[in-house]
Formats: structure tokens, sequence, C-alpha cells
């Protein structure tokens, strides 16, 4: 049975469980063991995408600077986002996932943490800067990058090359946004040399989970945990 099917049988055993801890954005409670990391092999989904960016600073960067060269786990989001199941969530597990690598000798220079925006309108760089002051530093042991673009020109094709959808909500009433976004939460863990090899969605968004994948791909370019 594939890793995939796997996680698709187990999740009638932990859902109902996940689902509440979700209520508020924190650790869901998970009713299984994930697999050990080294013990199973991610497949090489597709190349991560290529786009134009703006760091916190509002300097204008390739998305291949922050998705190269290290395992990096990548996340979509917006600095308005209110719903505890989407953004806030995201960034709770990544904050989880961090704390624990840190623990880890021989982490240090080889994971990247980056939060991309799909709201470049409201998401300025001073906004996202401010956003993840507490998140990212260069003092600290693994990097945490908070990205924008120009525009939703320049964005668009990297949601597209990422497959990840979002929609602005509009009043029905008045035809105007409203300010919030429809999306599917997702998160993308990406190898150092670029290329997807684990998509996470809500259902399956489980620190452990996540941090055993990144050891396992650090673990396959013979990096030692011990």
């Amino acid at each position: 049975m594939s890793r995939h099917a796997c996680r698709l049988a187990r999740g009638g055993f932990f859902l109902l469980g996940w689902l509440a801890a979700c209520a508020a954005p924190a650790a869901p409670v998970m009713a299984f063991v994930p697999p050990a990391a080294g013990s199973y092999k991610l497949e090489r989904i597709q190349p991560a995408t290529e786009g134009a960016v703006l760091d916190a600073e509002g300097r204008r960067r390739r998305l291949s600077e922050f998705t190269r060269g290290r395992v990096t786990l990548l996340a979509f989001m917006y600095a308005s986002c209110a719903d505890p199941n989407g953004c806030p969530y995201a960034l709770t597990v990544m904050h989880l996932v961090k704390n624990e690598l840190e623990k880890l000798p021989g982490t240090r220079g080889r994971v990247r943490f980056v939060s991309l925006s799909f709201d470049p309108e409201r998401d300025t760089p001073q906004v996202i800067a401010h956003y993840g002051h507490d998140h990212g530093g260069a003092g600290q042991q693994l990097a945490w990058d908070f990205l924008t673009t120009r525009s939703r020109r320049e964005l668009l094709p990297i949601l597209n090359g990422f497959g990840q959808d979002v929609a602005v909500d509009i009043d029905r009433a008045t035809g105007k946004p409203v300010g919030t976004y429809s999306h599917v939460l997702k998160l993308f863990l990406i190898d150092r040399q670029g290329t997807v090899r684990e998509i996470y969605t809500t259902d399956f968004l489980l620190p452990a989970m996540v941090l055993n994948d990144i050891k396992t791909l650090l673990m396959e370019d013979g990096v030692s945990l011990k």
C-alpha cells in the first residue's frame, strides 16, 4: 500500500479528533504513529514554480532563491486571514515543526520556511514584515522568509504553477470584494533541488508527519540528525 493510501486508510481513525483540535489553531491529536523518518520515500511530484516576488524589505527577488539549496516548507497565506482552520493553523503547524527541528543537530542552514502572500494589494512588504516579525530573523537557527508580490498579475503564474486555488470573496448585494479569500489550504515540501516532494492539505497537515517528511529529505541528503 502506498504512503498516500495509508494516509487515507487512517483518516477515519483520527478525523473527528483532528477536527475538534482544529477549532483553534493548535496541533491536532493523532490516533496513529506516523512512519519513522527515513523508512519511506517521498516521490518527486513537480518542479517548484518560478516567479517574481518581493521580500519583507521590498527587494525584488526570484522565488527560486527561496526554494533551492535547502529543504523548504512553503505555505500560501494572507495576513488578515482569520479562519482558525486556514492561515493561522498553517502558521501554528509551521511553528511546531520549526521548534522541533531546531532541537536537532545538523539542521542549521539546511531547512527553510517560506510564507507567500496571495493578497499583494494589502500585504505590502511592510505588512508582511510586521506579520513575520516574531517568526523569522537572521539570528534564528532556521530561516523563515515572508514574501509578497508586486501585483496579482505577477502572483497568478505562481499560483497556477503550484496549483493553489484562490478566489476573492464577493458581497452578493454590492458585487464588491469583502476582503477575504476562499482557498484550499496547502503547504508544499520542496527538496534542495527545487522539486516538490509532498503537498499537504487540511486533512493531512499534521505536525508529526511534516516533521518526519523533512527529516526524510535531510537523511536523503546524507544529513545526520543524531
